[in-house]
């Protein structure tokens, strides 16, 4: 064969290729649609089901679930915390659809694995209590309660964690609330 025509060949797959790989990449790399439909899939009436096939959305139907429908998160966090060993920790009551939970976040450069107790205390004596393993290492890491239903109000609850270490006799190193009071304030 000549090599003349496999290189003009070649080079006009090539050129029709480039427009079919344009429309698989679609408009962005961030995602954001710029009004055209953008992508194979959408060019074809594949990736939104919403579409009629001549691109056009229906006029009624079922709202497509996002992120303004899923329920709230309300957070009551104390200050971030640090010890002298290496700890670092902040401890949270959470809240959400009727129910409540306490967090906390921390990260651990002591160099050694630890222990986290974290208690949750709601109204009527009630109480939550976990125990979480604490790794060595620079990674942040949490420690959160089971979920419960709501009684009361978010500020009738409050939530302590405490990190020790287990084979030192339990010696704490850090304890960290939700309603701790801010440096400086007492």
């Amino acid at each position: 064969m000549n090599l003349r025509l496999i290189g003009i060949g070649a080079g006009v797959l090539i050129i029709l290729s480039l427009p079919l790989a344009g429309a698989i990449a679609g408009p962005d790399f961030a995602g954001q649609d710029d009004g055209k439909g953008g992508g194979l899939l959408s060019s074809l009436g594949l990736s939104d089901s919403s579409r009629t096939p001549d691109g056009a959305r229906p006029a009624a139907g079922p709202a497509r679930p996002g992120p303004e429908q899923a329920p709230r998160t309300d957070s009551r966090c104390g200050p971030e915390l640090s010890s002298p060993q290496g700890l670092e920790a902040q401890t949270c009551v959470l809240e959400s659809a009727g129910q409540t939970w306490g967090r906390s976040y921390y990260r651990n450069t002591s160099g050694r694995a630890l222990e986290a107790v974290l208690t949750v205390m709601g109204p009527a004596g009630r109480t939550v209590q976990i125990s979480c393993a604490v790794g060595a290492g620079d990674e942040p890491g949490l420690c959160e309660t089971p979920r419960a239903d709501s009684v009361g109000t978010r500020e009738d609850y409050s939530a302590v964690a405490e990190f020790a270490v287990p084979d030192d006799e339990g010696r704490l190193l850090l304890r960290s609330g939700s309603n701790s009071p801010a440096p400086g304030d007492g």
